[in-house]
Formats: structure tokens, sequence, C-alpha cells
């Protein structure tokens, strides 16, 4: 049965980065199109929040897991400029080679690395700051993800997490939301991208999702301490700021 289980866990997890392969190329148009932007206010945030608990002005790494395209390491990078925050090293972690392509086209400042969330190939203790924007709920293994973030962060490290956390929603607007979410999205995604299935995934992966208050649990039974958490756009987006103590 525990092998069984780890095939299952294995082929799921497979499947889900043949799908970001099939879509690496549209990716970031897709994005931005369908947030309307929105979502670079809150990476922005996340990174601001991030260096403000930190507080400091020299950090050796920032290392961003999941990286996608390599977006948010564009956004750590503005920020720390903005917040005269100096680093010396980027890193994307990420185990899918097509969206790790276009990484490397895009941002020249930062080593990208073929990896999963639960098995990050960098040292113990070697990083001040890890981060995972919209990535998390598709790390099968998140529990083993979230403590190899634990064993790879520096003592007073931070986590910067941004993810499309699962919502209660009964209001008129929460009802429009979720409509949207379910069968607009979906539609646009799939035309931009051609791969309807993979924007079909997205909707799924949230209602199948934990709610804030359960992944911030998750993170303090890792050993974190909670230090922030918002919510953005009617509870589309929320932010998780952690630290290892």
């Amino acid at each position: 049965m525990g092998i069984e289980k780890l095939t299952d866990k294995q082929e799921k997890q497979d499947k889900i980065v043949t799908m970001f392969d099939d879509i690496a190329s549209t990716y970031d148009l897709a994005n931005r199109v369908l947030s309307m932007g929105i979502d670079i206010q809150w990476r922005k945030k996340g990174c601001d929040k991030a260096f403000e608990i930190l507080g400091k002005k020299e950090l050796a790494q920032v290392t961003d897991v999941a990286t996608g395209t390599g977006d948010l390491l564009i956004y750590w990078k503005e920020q720390a400029a903005k917040n005269s925050v100096n680093i010396q090293k980027y890193a994307g972690i990420d185990p899918s080679v097509g969206m790790l392509e276009v990484a490397r086209k895009k941002v020249d400042f930062a080593e990208f690395i073929e990896g999963k969330a639960q098995e990050l190939p960098i040292e113990n203790e070697s990083t001040d700051v890890i981060s995972i924007s919209y990535g998390i709920r598709n790390v099968v293994d998140r529990i083993e993800a979230l403590q190899e973030f634990y064993r790879a962060l520096k003592p007073g490290g931070i986590v910067m997490i941004l993810e499309f956390t699962k919502q209660e929603r009964s209001g008129l607007v929460d009802k429009v939301v979720d409509f949207g979410m379910k069968n607009v999205l979906p539609r646009i995604g799939g035309l931009i991208s051609k791969n309807y299935e993979a924007y079909r995934y997205l909707p799924d992966s949230i209602e199948e999702f934990l709610t804030t208050e359960m992944l911030a649990k998750e993170l303090e039974e890792s050993g974190f301490e909670m230090k922030y958490t918002k919510s953005f756009s009617m509870g589309i987006s929320t932010l998780l700021v952690a630290q290892k103590q």
C-alpha cells in the first residue's frame, strides 16, 4: 500500500511538471492577462514584507522555489534596490525544464537549477530567503517541502509564500469571483496557451487546497513562526510570511 501511494504521488507530480512544460512559452502572457497585472503588486508586497521582517541590508542568497519563468526574482531584485538591500546571489529552482528554458532567457542575473521543492539542491542553512509564488499547491509532498525550506534557510531566515488558498464563498461578490475562476479563467487561459486542461487544473487545484489557516498551521508544525498573513483582491490571493527560529 505504501509503495502504491508513493507511485500515485510520483505520477501526479510528474503530470503537473509535464503540464507546466507544455504551457511554458505562453505562461507569462496568460498570467498578465488573467490577473490584469495585479499579481505584480502582490509579488512586490511579499518581497517588501520579507525584507521588513528580516531587517537586514546584506543577504547572501534569495532562493525562489517553483520559480517558473523567474518572474518573482525580477521583483526581488527591484524591491531589494528600493529597500537598499544588497543580495549577493539569486537562485531559481523548478522541476520544469520548459519553464527554466524561458527563465534563463529572461533573467540574466540568477542561477537556475532543475529541482523539486521537496529535494532542494542547495546546502543546509545557505539561504536567507526562500520564496514560492503560486506553486506550493502544486507540490504533492508539501510537508516534505516545508521541512526542506527549514533545512536550507539560515537561522532567522524567511519563507515567503504567495498562493491561491481555498476560501468559503457565500456572498454575491464571492459567487462572482468563484464563477470567474471556474468558468472564465480556464477559457481565457486555454485560448492563450492552447491547453485548456492546464487552466482547468488551476481552479480545481485551488478547490482541493488548504485554507490560509491550515497552511499557516503546517508552517508552524514545520518549525516556523508565522509573522504575517494578508489576503488580496477579495481573497483570491494570500501572502504568508514565516521565520525560521
